[in-house]
C-alpha cells in the first residue's frame, strides 16, 4: 500500500489517515487513490475515462503530470472530450464519432493536419 500511495504522490498526505473515508479527500486525491488501488495489480494498460473532468486547473495539471510519470511503466489510454487535454497529454489520438473510429494519428499530426474533414471540424469547434 505504501509503495502504491508513494507512486501516485499520496503517501505523505495520507499515511496518518489510512482509515479515513476516501470521500473526505479532495477530488484530485480521489483520482490519485483510484490509480493507487490499481497499481499493485500491475496492469499493462490503464484506462482513464475523463480523468480530470471535475478538477480545477491545479488538479488537472497534477493528474496529467502523474499520467506522464506513469506512462514510462504503463500504457495509458484516456477518453476525453477536452481537446486541449488530448493535445497536451497524448502521443497518439483517435477521433471517434458515433462509436466509430474516424481517424488515428500521432497527436501533432491529428491536430495540425487531420486527414478527415470531420476531425478538422470537431477540432475547430464547427461540428454540430
Amino acid at each position: 500500500m505504501e509503495k502504491a500511495l508513494t507512486e501516485v504522490g499520496l503517501w505523505k498526505d495520507l499515511k496518518d489517515r489510512l482509515n479515513a473515508k476516501a470521500t473526505g479527500l479532495l477530488l484530485e486525491q480521489q483520482q490519485k487513490l483510484c490509480l493507487a488501488r490499481l497499481l499493485p495489480l500491475k496492469p499493462e494498460v490503464i484506462l482513464m475515462d475523463e480523468p480530470a473532468s471535475a478538477l480545477d486547473i491545479g488538479g488537472t495539471r497534477a493528474i496529467e503530470e502523474l499520467m506522464f510519470e506513469l506512462a514510462g511503466k504503463y500504457t495509458i489510454v484516456i477518453v476525453t472530450h477536452n481537446m486541449a487535454q488530448a493535445r497536451r497529454a497524448s502521443d497518439e489520438c483517435i477521433f471517434m464519432l458515433m462509436g466509430k473510429m474516424v481517424e488515428h494519428a500521432r497527436t501533432e499530426d491529428l491536430f495540425l493536419n487531420p486527414t478527415d474533414p470531420r476531425t478538422a471540424e470537431y477540432i475547430e469547434g464547427r461540428y454540430a
